[in-house]
């Protein structure tokens, strides 16, 4: 749950890693891998994918697996959220160097949103690169104002930074302009480097926030579909968007499929215009996500059975869902006969937590805020409040106004010190104590803990590793979340099926998801250390594929 200060006000200065472009330009596409289509289905873990496998061994996702290399043991990065998990996909960088936390941060060096007069002005600002920055929030197309909605939406613009509000963008100080997200991104990413070689690029994703995949350039992705996934659902409740309801994210996440179908076929997501099959392109699925964290969907009971490893009738159904799409992907790159010119990897921007139902507990996160602001005034007469602003999910991440060595102590000791009751996955009453939190980071040991400097604008003054099981929310509407270090929120599924890659091959040993990043640019015979983030991390290829 996102909780913060309204009306503290906010700047940061974006920093940007020197670090030069250098392309390898060597035979550019003369490798066999000619394109790499991304798959991420959000939510899945490895263990997702061992069941389905053993269940289903005719499937398509049992093909792929049959077909390339499997990666057992692969973890996302910390916050294990879908901002930083994409960008770490596409970059090859971890929240440090990219400076990207989660999608719902802070900066302490940039204005607030709608800051004109900035000479001045309170440096401090909320980073919301949400559905809140769209020009409609109500619609899918995000306010570009197309007719025949939903199913138009395919003529959708391939510029989503244009369905941005700037009017809800941090302000740089230096030059009272608003900061879109890819000019927040502090690194390159693929599709940087890929255009950089005349490559063509493409991606789809769920908000027009994803303009931060374009990084610094601005145009790295040159047909980016962003349908508004938090938009209302035409004649759903008011409050329905597309992830409350299974059935309708399954619809939506296939307006994305079509797109990387038309973009298969040679043409744009619209396919309004032929421009080739791009070489690096793809999209993120949502069904599994959202079937893990719904209560209930479609008169189906949403997560795991009592297991924590079997998955209940929704989340099945949306798996054999996202089987169906990867068919008819796979179909139509054979149709094409590109099947043996692509590589497929299929991964996940983070998993979910908690798997078990019986190890669910929520905590309303809001009256903890509330709570250490009162202690904070109570003990320091005459101070503002202490929380700039908090994101808590299934982890919990502070930015404080006071940057002081005692006042992050004095968080973290509070928040230890808070014993409640929340509730179980039924809504009965369940007692938690230290806040549902397992450790805490504060002060220079948070920075520490994502290898930032302590003065890093960006990086959160207390970070909290929760309890397993704990998710902060004031409802009841979800029985899991992300964003945390627990292993069910990191160890994803990862698999490569590429041309060069061994038919059914294993590698247990440790891999990040950043590792995907200068792997896809090796495929395409372009240098990975033209990635500024694996510059600077040394970020080293997946293991296990042959070279061309």
């Amino acid at each position: 749950m996102r909780w913060k200060v309204l009306a503290l006000a906010g700047a940061f200065l974006v920093v940007i890693a020197a670090v030069a472009v250098v392309v390898n330009t060597r035979g550019l596409r003369g490798g066999s891998v000619h394109s790499v289509l991304l798959l991420s289905v959000d939510g899945l873990h490895q263990r997702d994918l061992a069941w389905f496998v053993s269940n289903h061994p005719s499937s398509a996702l049992a093909a792929l697996r049959r077909g390339g290399v499997e990666y057992t043991n692969a973890k996302t990065p910390v916050p294990s959220d879908s901002f930083p998990g994409m960008i770490a996909q596409l970059t090859g960088g971890d929240p440090g160097v990219t400076g990207v936390y989660y999608d719902d941060s802070f900066n302490r060096d940039l204005l607030a949103a709608g800051t004109t007069n900035c000479a001045g002005a309170k440096p401090g600002a909320e980073i919301g690169f949400t559905e809140d920055l769209d020009r409609d929030t109500t619609a899918i197309d995000a306010g570009q104002g197309l007719s025949g909605l939903p199913d138009n939406v395919l003529a959708l613009t391939p510029t989503p930074s244009t369905l941005i509000n700037p009017a809800k963008l941090p302000v740089d100080p230096a030059t009272c302009k608003p900061v879109y997200p890819h000019s927040y991104l502090r690194v390159n990413t693929v599709f940087d480097v890929a255009r950089h070689a005349g490559l063509r690029t493409a991606w789809s994703d769920k908000h027009p926030a994803y303009d931060i995949l374009n990084g610094q350039s601005g145009d790295g992705v040159q047909d980016l579909f962003a349908p508004e996934i938090n938009s209302q659902v035409p004649g759903g409740p008011a409050d329905g968007d597309w992830t409350k309801n299974n059935a309708s994210t399954q619809k939506y996440d296939s307006y994305k499929v079509r797109a990387v179908l038309n973009e298969i076929d040679g043409y744009d997501h619209s396919r309004t215009t032929e421009v080739g099959t791009p070489a690096i392109f793809g999209m993120n699925f949502q069904a599994v996500s959202t079937a893990q964290k719904l209560p209930s969907s479609d008169g189906l009971a949403g997560g795991y059975l009592a297991d924590g490893t079997t998955p209940g009738l929704l989340l099945a159904r949306a798996l054999d869902y996202v089987d169906g799409q990867l068919a008819a992907i796979v179909d139509e790159l054979r149709k094409k006969g590109l099947d043996r010119s692509t590589a497929i990897i299929l991964s996940a921007k983070h998993g979910q937590s908690p798997t078990e139902p019986a190890a669910l507990t929520r905590i309303d996160d809001k009256v903890l805020m509330e709570g250490l602001n009162a202690h904070w005034a109570a003990t320091h007469p005459g101070a503002g409040p202490l929380v700039a602003q908090a994101t808590n999910d299934d982890t919990m991440m502070v930015w404080l106004t006071d940057r002081s060595a005692d006042a992050a102590g004095f968080a973290k000791n509070y928040l230890l010190g808070q014993n409640g009751v929340g509730n179980d996955i039924s809504g009965n009453a369940k007692p938690f104590t230290a806040s549902g939190l397992q450790s805490v980071y504060a002060g220079a040991d948070a920075a520490r803990y994502f290898h930032a400097a302590p003065s890093d604008p960006a990086v959160p003054d207390l970070y909290g590793v929760v309890q397993h099981g704990v998710v902060y929310t004031a409802g009841r509407s979800k029985i899991a979340e992300h964003g945390g270090p627990d292993a069910q929120d990191q160890q994803v599924a990862l698999v490569i099926d590429s041309p060069t890659a061994s038919n059914g091959q294993v590698v247990s040993e440790p891999v990040q998801t950043t590792q995907i990043a200068p792997t896809i640019l090796r495929m395409l015979d372009l240098d990975p250390n033209a990635l500024q983030a694996v510059h600077v991390e040394h970020t080293p290829e997946l293991p296990g594929l042959a070279a061309h």
